[in-house]
Formats: C-alpha cells, sequence, structure tokens
C-alpha cells in the first residue's frame, strides 16, 4: 500500500502515527481553575478571619481527601476532588494576603480621613482619560487617570513612611504633560486621598493630585523607555491617516487608545466590537502564527510559519516566541486579555519545545489558575471574565457548530468563522448584560464582517511598529497600509450602530444576565428543532432584520410613531435642546442638537430625517452643541448657523472642527435675517445688532431666536423658539419687535427654568407649549411656576422628562401634538 493510500485510509496527513491528532478534551485542570478563580473572587474584599477560616477548611479537607482516596478506592475522584480544594485555597489565601497588603502602612487610614498628603510614587501602567457625560451648559473636561505604587508617604503632620501601596491617581483636567508618562516613572504627587468607592478594588486609595504639570523625580526604565518609542513611532507613522484609521490603528495593534474618541468608541460598543478598540489575545496569535504556523502542524515535518523557512529549530522556535511573547507583552501592557493570551501562548511554546502533545483546553485552564494565583485582582476583572469565556467558547463550543453547519453544506472557512462569532457571543452576552443592561443585535454580523480586516491590519500595523524607529517612511507606507482595513473595522462599527435597531434594552444586575443565558440555551435548543425547516428560519431572519432596519414606514404603522404629516418635532436628548423642522423629502432644518450624538441621531433617523440644509446653533452650551457629531452622521448637511458670541470658547472651537471634519461652511445669524426651505420661512428675530455681552447669564442671552412659519396658506402654522434666552435678553426682544403675534407653538425658553419673562409669555400666547428637560435633571426643569403660568394662558404644556419625543402635526384647529411615549390620535390644544 502506498503512503499516500496510508494517509487516506487514517484521515490524518501523516496516518495513525500523526504524533498531533486531538484526543478527547482534556478537562482535567478546568474544575480547579474555576475553583481557584471563584474562591480568589469571594476572599477579595471579605473580613479577613472569614477568608482564613475559608483558607483552613478548604486545605485540611483536600489533605484529608487526597490521603484518605488510597484506603477509600478513590483513584480517580479523589485526587480530583483535592486537586480542587487545594486550588480553591490557594486562591483564597492569595487574595487574602494581597487584600491584607492593602491594608499595610498608614494611606488606609489616612483615606478614611480624607487628609492631604505628600507622596513618591511610581507609575504602573498608562495614563487614560475618564469618560465624560454633559449635563449642563459646560462640557466637563476629562480627568488623567492612572494607576501608581506608593513608596513613601509624608503626612500633614510631617511623619514620614515608607511604603509599597497601590492607589488610583486622578489628575484634574490633566495636560498632554501627563497624557505623556510611561510606566515605571518616579513622581511626587501632593493632593487628598479618599477610599475606593467599593470593597475589593486593586488599590488601597484614591489619590486626587493637585492641578499642575507632574513633579518627575525619575526617569523610567530602558525597557519601558523602548517600549514607549515604539509606541509613539507607531503614533508618528498613523498621523496622515483618515481619522477614524489614525485613531483605531494604535489600539488595534498595541493597545493605545488615547485617540479614540467617544463617538467611535459608543460605535464599537454598540455593535460588541469593543475587543477590537484595545488590543487582545487575537493579536498575540496572528503574531505566533506567522511565527510558527497553526499550533496543530508545529510538531509535523510539514509545520508551517516562518521559523522553518528560517531555518530556526523547533525549540529555538519556542524559545523565540517565548521571547516575542513577553515583548509583546510589555509593548502592548499588561491588560487581562493580553495576560490570558500570553498565559496560554507560553504554555503551548512549552509544549511545543518539549515535543509533548499539545491541547488548547488544559492552556486555557493552567493559565487561569495561574494568573488567579499570582494576581487575584483578575478574579474580578470584567475583561478577563470576558476574554476567558470567548476563548474557552472557541474550543468547546465553537467546533460542534462549526461541524453542524458543514452537515448542511455551509463552506467549511465559513463554518469555522460564524461558529466561532457565534459561540463567543452566545457565552459573552450574558456577562455584558449583566453591566450593561443591553444586549447588541447586530454583534454577530458585524464581527463577521470586521472579522475580515483584523489580520491584515494587526500584520500591517505590526509591521509599521517594527519599522517606524529606523525608518519612519516606511513605516508611514505599513501605516497607509493597514488604515484601509484599520478604516474598513471601524466603517463596520460606525454602519452597525447607526441602525435603529442595533441595540436594545435588557434587565441588568446577574438576574439579567442569568434570563440571557437561559433564552440563549432556549434559543439553541429550538434551532436544533427546527434546523431542517428552511421557510421557518428565512422567516425569522427577515424578522430579526426588519427588527434591526425599523423601515420608518413599517414602524409608524405599528407604534404610530412618528405621526403621519409632522411638521415640527423635540427630540428626547436628556438635559438639552434638539428640535427639528420638516422641510419636506426626508429633509429638515435641525435647531441645536443636544448634548449627546447618539440620542440626537437615533431621533432623526426614527424621523426619517436623510438632509439637513441647515443647523442652527442657538448658543455653544455643550447641552446645546455636544451632539453635532450625530446630526452629521451619514446626512447631507448644507450649513450650521450659529450666533456671533463664541462663548464658551472651547465649546465653539468644538464646533468649527467638527463642521471643518465635515466639509460643512458655518454663518453666523444677522439680526432680522430671513431664510425660506420648502414650506418653512422663518426670521432671525435676535440676537440684535449687538449681542449681549457675556454677564449675568452667560451665553444664554446671545441665542438665536426665531419666528418660523409653516405653510403657505392659511392658517399657517407659528412657532416661536427662545433657545436658552434669559429675562433681560427676552424683554430686549419684546422692544425690538413690538409687533410680535401671539404662536401656535412655543419651545419654552431655557428648559422651562423660572426664569421667565411674564410679558413675552403672555405676547406669545402660544396653544402648545413644549419644554426639552431630562429626566430627573438637578435642575428642577421645568419649573412648576412657568408651567403654571403658561397652562394659566390657555396653552397645552408638554415636556420630554414626562413624555418623551414629541411632534406637531396639523395647522389652525387641526394642531395636534403626539408623543413618542403614548402615541396615538394626539393632543388637541
Amino acid at each position: 500500500m502506498t503512503r499516500q493510500a496510508v494517509h487516506a485510509a487514517s484521515g490524518t496527513p501523516l496516518g495513525v502515527a500523526d504524533p498531533w491528532q486531538e484526543a478527547p478534551a482534556d478537562a482535567r485542570l478546568v474544575a480547579p481553575a474555576l475553583a481557584a478563580w471563584a474562591a480568589a473572587a469571594l476572599a477579595l474584599g471579605a473580613p479577613g478571619g472569614w477568608t482564613a477560616a475559608g483558607v483552613a477548611l478548604c486545605a485540611v479537607t483536600g489533605v484529608l481527601v487526597l490521603l484518605g482516596s488510597p484506603q477509600r478506592g478513590w483513584r480517580g475522584n479523589g485526587p480530583a476532588c483535592a486537586a480542587v480544594l487545594l486550588c480553591a485555597a490557594a486562591g483564597a489565601a492569595s487574595a487574602g494576603l494581597h487584600g491584607a497588603d492593602l491594608a499595610r502602612g498608614p494611606l488606609p487610614e489616612l483615606a478614611e480621613r480624607h487628609a492631604r498628603v505628600t507622596v513618591e510614587a511610581t507609575v504602573t501602567s498608562d495614563p487614560r482619560l475618564s469618560r465624560v457625560r454633559v449635563l449642563g451648559p459646560r462640557a466637563p473636561r476629562a480627568s488623567v487617570v492612572l494607576d501608581a505604587e506608593v513608596t513613601r508617604v509624608t503626612a500633614t503632620d510631617g511623619a514620614v513612611t515608607r511604603v509599597r501601596t497601590p492607589v488610583l491617581v486622578i489628575v484634574p483636567a490633566g495636560g498632554e504633560d501627563w497624557r505623556r508618562l510611561l510606566p515605571s516613572t518616579r513622581l511626587s504627587l501632593a493632593g487628598r486621598v479618599a477610599p475606593p468607592h467599593r470593597a475589593g478594588e486593586p488599590f488601597a486609595a484614591v489619590l486626587r493630585a493637585d492641578a499642575g504639570p507632574p513633579r518627575i523625580t525619575g526617569p523610567p526604565t530602558s525597557l519601558q523607555q523602548a517600549a514607549g518609542k515604539l509606541r509613539a513611532g507607531l503614533r508618528t507613522a498613523t498621523d496622515g491617516l483618515p481619522p477614524d484609521a489614525r485613531a483605531l490603528l494604535p489600539g488595534l495593534v498595541v493597545g493605545d487608545t488615547s485617540r479614540i474618541p467617544s463617538d467611535l468608541h459608543d460605535a464599537f460598543r454598540a455593535t460588541d466590537l469593543t475587543h477590537l478598540l484595545a488590543v487582545s489575545g487575537s493579536n498575540l496569535t496572528i503574531v505566533l502564527l506567522l511565527l510558527i504556523g497553526p499550533p496543530g502542524s508545529a510538531l509535523r515535518a510539514e509545520r508551517g510559519g516562518l521559523a522553518p523557512r528560517l531555518g530556526i529549530p523547533l525549540r529555538g522556535t519556542a524559545m523565540l516566541g517565548g521571547a516575542l511573547t513577553l515583548g509583546f507583552v510589555l509593548v502592548c501592557r499588561p491588560d487581562p486579555s493580553v495576560l490570558r493570551a500570553a498565559a496560554c501562548g507560553l504554555i503551548t511554546l512549552l509544549a511545543i519545545g518539549t515535543g509533548r502533545r499539545r491541547s488548547l483546553i488544559p492552556a486555557l485552564a493552567a493559565a487561569v489558575l495561574l494568573l488567579v494565583l499570582y494576581d487575584p485582582w483578575l478574579a474580578r476583572s470584567y475583561g478577563f471574565l470576558l476574554s476567558v469565556l470567548a476563548t474557552g467558547a472557541l474550543l468547546t463550543v465553537a467546533p460542534g457548530w462549526s461541524a453542524a453547519l458543514r452537515r448542511h453544506r455551509v463552506p467549511p472557512r465559513i463554518a469555522e468563522v460564524l461558529a466561532a462569532t457565534a459561540a463567543a457571543q452566545a457565552v459573552c452576552a450574558p456577562v455584558v448584560a449583566v453591566f450593561a443592561a443591553r444586549i447588541s443585535l447586530v454583534a454577530i454580523p458585524c464581527n463577521l464582517v470586521a472579522e475580515l480586516a483584523v489580520a491584515p491590519a494587526t500584520v500591517l500595523g505590526f509591521a509599521a511598529l517594527a519599522v517606524a524607529p529606523v525608518a519612519m517612511p516606511v513605516a508611514g507606507l505599513f501605516a497607509a497600509c493597514a488604515g484601509w482595513p484599520a478604516g474598513w473595522i471601524a466603517g463596520v462599527a460606525r454602519t452597525g450602530a447607526a441602525l435603529p435597531g442595533a441595540e436594545a434594552g435588557w434587565p441588568g444586575g446577574w438576574l439579567g444576565g442569568l434570563l440571557l443565558a437561559a433564552v440563549t440555551g432556549l434559543l439553541v435548543l429550538w434551532v436544533r428543532r427546527v434546523r431542517h425547516r428552511a421557510w421557518l428560519a428565512g422567516a425569522c431572519a427577515v424578522l430579526l432584520v426588519l427588527a434591526v432596519v425599523r423601515p420608518p414606514p413599517l414602524i409608524r404603522l405599528v407604534t404610530g410613531w412618528p405621526p403621519s404629516g409632522w411638521v415640527f418635532a423635540m427630540c428626547d436628548v436628556g438635559q438639552g435642546d434638539a428640535t427639528v423642522l420638516a422641510a419636506g423629502g426626508g429633509s429638515a432644518v435641525v435647531v441645536d442638537a443636544g448634548p449627546d450624538p447618539a440620542l440626537v441621531d437615533r431621533c432623526l433617523r426614527s424621523l426619517g430625517v436623510s438632509r439637513v440644509p441647515l443647523v442652527v446653533l442657538t448658543h455653544f452650551h455643550a447641552d446645546h452643541v455636544a451632539g453635532l457629531p450625530g446630526v452629521l452622521r451619514g446626512r447631507e448637511v448644507g450649513a450650521i448657523q450659529t450666533t456671533g458670541l463664541q462663548d464658551p470658547a472651547d465649546q465653539a472651537a468644538f464646533v468649527r472642527r467638527t463642521a471643518a471634519g465635515a466639509g460643512v461652511p458655518v454663518v453666523r445669524a444677522g439680526a432680522g435675517e430671513r431664510r425660506r426651505v420648502g414650506p418653512l420661512d422663518w426670521r432671525v428675530l435676535w440676537p440684535g445688532d449687538a449681542a449681549p455681552g457675556p454677564a449675568p447669564e452667560g451665553p444664554n442671552d446671545a441665542s438665536v431666536a426665531l419666528l418660523v412659519r409653516v405653510g403657505d396658506g392659511t392658517p399657517a402654522t407659528t412657532l416661536l423658539l427662545l433657545g436658552d434666552l434669559e429675562p433681560p435678553a427676552q424683554q430686549g426682544l419684546l422692544r425690538a419687535h413690538p409687533d410680535l403675534p401671539p404662536v401656535d407653538v412655543l419651545k419654552v425658553a431655557h428648559h422651562g427654568s423660572a426664569h421667565q419673562d411674564p410679558r413675552l409669555l403672555d405676547r406669545a400666547r402660544p396653544r402648545l407649549a413644549l419644554v426639552s428637560a431630562g429626566r430627573d435633571n438637578p435642575y428642577g426643569h421645568p419649573s412648576p411656576r412657568t408651567v403654571d403660568t403658561l397652562r394659566a394662558g390657555g396653552a397645552v404644556v408638554l415636556s420630554t422628562d414626562r413624555h418623551g419625543a414629541i411632534a406637531v402635526t396639523g395647522r389652525g384647529r387641526e394642531l395636534r401634538a403626539t408623543t413618542a411615549e403614548a402615541p396615538g390620535p394626539g393632543t388637541e390644544p
């Protein structure tokens, strides 16, 4: 019999002697690893006495079981049970010791007293920016956050203590000098310390550092300087790329997310692509595949990768892979997913180097066990949990699903990718629901499409990283090539997140996670039962597509929102303003953009607005302009019109940058200016020829106020939009326009605050008064006094904090107001 025939009969390339042929999964280490993980998670933050008792109980019981198993004949279960108990004892002991270490020294006591201290500390992480949320007129500046180890504490009484205590450092409005700090840099810090927000945190105190540049007392180590130069070189190489690729590529390659804007981050979150925003274990996998090829063939003569082509022997390949893994951790930083991948990779490389048979499930279990014992804080890490679950799903669930798909004549490669993506999503989605109280309906297709570009972007990005210190033009060329797949990934995220049904709310907490896990399990069982009914699968797919796309005509038919023939809408954007004037044919004039790009974008999509001839920003407060990127997203925008007072300056600069990035001109509103778009005709009533100064109420009194007429016939609908005008400017508007007529609809100034001029409200005499305010806002908007005054004048008052988005239809006696939370015939004023 020929060699080919032997191989064909055995079903493996090397025949029955193939040393790498898979055996049944070896799960002996899984239970001990899970026991250590669970014990460490429970022990963190627990009282020391309870932890010590638990460690003693598990250790003694484990030893007794181990010693008694030969006499009782427990040849299989006895040692296994003992291993579980002893690993649980080890995990709890490690967590207890680390927790006790945090309580040492004076910092915990000083934190309880919120005392001021001066410390010397060593930076142990890359600085990162805090996520900020707009609430009110000014956008808060992000704080710089970093981890550090305090080595010396000087209290206010002059007492000096040498310690080794981890702290979380927060620098309010920290500048670029803080963001350039490298791990291992030594600092002198002064500020006030406070205890952690909750028990079980991996630091003993939170140090809120004083403002000003960092006081550096010692440079970073040579290794960290080298890693910092590599990361900086990659940033320089990507400087000329388009914005999304420029922001994403450093994060994809080395975990540098400093350039990623909040709207791109939100898009990745909505599509469950956040594992690509920062470096993950897949990056290391790609690098090692280039070196050793598929691990399954690493011991064969036909092994792949670059190593055999370069003549590197097997053990040398393993040693080189180990060095690459350690360098990868150094450059990409020891994030949970990186540590998990590095541990799995080193264990696999050890098996390759010793010529032993490899199995990835024991490698994953061993990696979890070793990492939890080394750093028990990983036991409570959200990222570590998702990384292990995703990897476990790829090793256990995905192969069966892939085989099932192949049995249904799905091409093998497509079956593997589809099964891997679905398995990871099915296992990780319940955990995401626990913390985020949401599910993504587009996660699987977006991950499938984005996966096409991950490997090219990673490989080319690493090439740019390696070449940048010696040949920046060549690195720029690699980065430009990597920019195409990186831009593809960002485009997938933005496109998926822009779909109206991309996300759905879900109960949060562990009960919500368990509920989603149960629903997922039932869905898998149901699919197995109906997999032969193609028509049913097709019908479900169509329903899912409709739920995600949500075509406006269908949604209007099902929900009644938006009402047919709407002429004016007030979006529910929280504590801010965003109003929409219908201009016909899917176009609209947008007045203000609210504080959140996602909310205003969602509102405009629900209204079917695809073109915006003009965006009017009444003034530059953040609750009116921070959502501008959401208005521009995916729409043709003609121009942006603003008030003349460029205050606050940072928000005015933000508008100019955003407009320039989208290629949209910015113009200023002029006193008495008239414009017409479709059925809309409006006049600028305010500011006058001389815009008011910022005192006493700041930019509010410079708000652009519009008198809008909808329709050519009689009766026409009239609207008065007042921005955030305060009483002084309201009185000035009355003096400038003594002939101001009564109006049908009033957009109440300043979110319905108590600061209203009663004469303006009496002159306007609206039939319908609309207020844009956020639920449970801290300002008490809308003011009961303002609401009572409007109702006393005969107006029907509706507000977004109580009714959600509001749309106005009809004219004259047919004027109606419909709310998104209670669509129906509408309210007649």
